[in-house]
């Protein structure tokens, strides 16, 4: 079977992640492809949906590296750009239990330039989803053709947006300013517990999850790491427990459990329009199945996830929450 193509539209970053220095006083970075986007294209391809990447690509030495990690993950890069400008440079810090803190050297790269002449060319009719996010969506120049792009998609497509908000690099408050717009237009909310602190101060995840749905999206996915997931259909909403693993690090893992969720919903024939033949007991099935792959994510070094064959792994069982 031929699953619908997914498109996925944002940045590659070069994730530079610190390792022991041969000589004292030198510091050795390990350099992985990485940056939200590209991790979800990637593992979508590897599960075996059909991935196109719509990004901006750097000729430099980093921008090879993506295309060569890109490619041989199966990626389709046919709509990329090849774009002047230098590609985007993340150094990440992990702490006892894998989680990365990150430095970022993004001024004036090729991930936000995006014009209306480029997207212009994309063919909106083939896909069946439009996902996007992190920080495509809100750095300028580009963040506001994006998201203008995602409202034409809209008509046709199924829209999946990932806030992975970065406030090192934009304020909070610009991803506040901006969601209720997103919302009009978005499908599926996916974010983790820590982008619901700062989106939503305070909030717990029903009043959050409410508050999102009066502004637009039927559904929204938080992830919550080892407490696993909730998510909310129109107020009707599920828990699904973590897959238990040995963490290495978390780097991707969110990005994979979004590329889990989309295969899942694809391979179901649920992709595609408003979702209106989904149903709670899908929804609670395609998170069984992204925690699955956001665990193997977890248990290796880097946003590495899983080809289709590594999932040998058994499905939690079913937690309803009323409300």
């Amino acid at each position: 079977m031929r699953l619908p193509l997914v498109t996925v539209l944002g940045e590659c970053v070069a994730d530079a992640f610190t390792v022991p220095a041969p000589t004292p006083g030198e510091l050795a970075l390990r350099v992985l492809p990485g940056g939200g986007p590209a991790n979800t294209a990637v593992a979508l391809a590897r599960l075996g949906t059909s991935a196109r990447f719509l990004a901006r690509l750097s000729d430099d030495v980093f921008g090879r590296l993506f295309r060569d990690h890109l490619d041989a993950s199966g990626v389709d890069l046919t709509v990329a750009i090849r774009a002047a400008e230098p590609s985007t440079l993340a150094v990440a810090e992990l702490d006892t239990q894998g989680r990365a803190a990150y430095s970022f050297h993004a001024q004036g790269t090729a991930d936000w330039q995006w014009t209306a002449d480029e997207l212009a060319a994309t063919d909106l009719t083939s896909m069946a989803c439009l996902h996007s996010g992190s920080l495509a969506l809100v750095r300028e120049p580009g963040g506001a053709v994006v998201e203008e792009f995602l409202a034409r998609a809209s008509a046709t497509a199924t829209i999946s947006v990932d806030p992975n908000v970065r406030p090192l690099l934009v304020g909070p408050e610009v991803y506040r300013e901006r969601l209720p717009r997103w919302c009009a237009f978005t499908d599926i909310l996916r974010l983790s517990e820590d982008d619901l602190e700062l989106l939503l101060p305070g909030y717990a995840i029903e009043r959050a999850c409410d508050t999102w749905h009066a502004a637009g999206v039927p559904l929204v996915v938080i992830t919550r790491g080892e407490r696993g997931a909730v998510a909310s259909l129109d107020g009707e909403r599920v828990a699904v427990p973590a897959h238990p693993t040995d963490v290495v690090d978390t780097v991707g893992a969110g990005d994979s459990f979004t590329a889990g969720f989309l295969h899942h919903l694809g391979a179901k024939g649920l992709l595609g329009g408003r979702l209106t033949d989904l149903r709670v007991d899908d929804v609670f099935d395609a998170c069984a199945f992204a925690s699955r792959v956001a665990a193997l994510t977890c248990g290796v070094v880097g946003p590495n996830p899983p080809w289709a064959g590594q999932l040998r792994l058994p499905a939690p069982t079913a937690g309803l929450i009323t409300g």
